[in-house]
């Protein structure tokens, strides 16, 4: 954690100006990392603590990728680096990098579908690829064994929700037939979700949490978008399909491989939930977080027919 004495140097290793005050604790937190707050005489910036050490040569893809996406027109924080370049400074006791502050309001999946899906589209003109490869996380299936024995897992341990689990199982096992290999690979965002694409005090929108970025398919990555922000609304997925194509963005969703992303990356997310229910951990030490995780996956289902009615809205 940090604490207001490392506020000065904070400030000196990013050339941040004088009179330098943290904020009394974090003002976001997240699976990857604690935010904080930094004034200094020369504006306000984002200080981002990770959990987990980070060596800055496995954070400059990211780094590029954030920056050059802004540069084509995405609406994201710009990035604050060191006097010699560096996105991460070692201070006190872990590691630190800075953005610029931007007003920021909670997670809202009714944003104007026009304004997501031009920001969708400024990120995927960026046509690179120099980026980490598509793991397992964004393409493979959980698959009908690892959900049995996640079921029987939680069943033996007693988890409030492993009935919940349960009821779903049969249309997540169905979901993965869906499922076909990425085709065209380039450098994307990769996690596109309400808590990185967000409303701001301003009135616009702004995309945050480039860590996870590397290569995908722009087309399962627009669909996970669609289906965030549009999914049991098919008059919203045309407009941001819509505004997507309008504003140059190159992906298409045309078929339903083209959810693979979404299936795989929910599918996960929710088998990550559980296994931090089973073995808490620094990311979710509380069960209880694990728990509130899990049921985000299960509250706003993803099933066949929700995916299918935005096929047909946008076809």
């Amino acid at each position: 954690m940090l604490d207001a004495a490392v506020a000065r140097d904070i400030a000196d290793a990013f050339g941040l100006g004088s009179a330098a005050v943290l904020s009394a604790g974090p003002v976001a937190r997240g699976k990857q990392g604690h935010v904080w707050r930094l004034d200094t005489a020369d504006g306000s910036w984002a200080i981002k603590q990770p959990f987990f050490a980070t060596a800055e040569a496995d954070i400059g893809q990211a780094a590029r990728f954030q920056e050059l996406a802004g540069a084509a027109g995405l609406p994201t924080p710009r990035i604050v680096r060191t006097a010699d370049g560096s996105v991460l400074a070692d201070i006190g006791r872990g590691q630190v990098r800075v953005y610029e502050w931007v007003d920021l309001l909670g997670p809202d999946i009714g944003l104007d579908p026009v304004a997501v899906g031009s920001a969708v589209a400024a990120a995927h003109r960026v046509h690179s690829t120099d980026g980490d490869e598509l793991d397992l996380w964004y393409r493979d299936p959980v698959g009908a064994a690892a959900w049995d024995a996640l079921i029987a897992d939680l069943n033996r341990a007693d988890a409030p929700f492993a009935g919940r689990l349960m009821a779903v199982r049969d249309e997540l096992i169905a979901l993965e037939t869906w499922m076909t290999p990425p085709e065209a690979l380039q450098v994307c965002h990769r996690d596109l979700w309400a808590d990185n694409l967000l409303p701001t005090a301003a009135g616009g929108v702004c995309v945050i949490d480039f860590e996870n970025s590397g290569l995908a398919d722009p087309n399962q990555e627009l669909a996970c978008v669609l289906y965030e922000f549009a999914g049991g609304r098919p008059d919203r997925a045309k407009l941001l399909y819509d505004a997507y194509r309008d504003n140059g963005g190159p992906g298409r969703v045309e078929r339903r491989g083209d959810f693979t992303m979404l299936i795989a990356q929910l599918g996960h997310i929710g088998e990550r939930a559980c296994l931090d229910w089973l073995e808490p951990n620094r990311r979710s030490p509380d069960r209880s977080d694990s728990a509130a995780w899990f049921a985000e996956f299960v509250d706003r289902p993803h099933h066949r027919v929700v995916l299918q009615e935005i096929l047909d809205a946008i076809g």
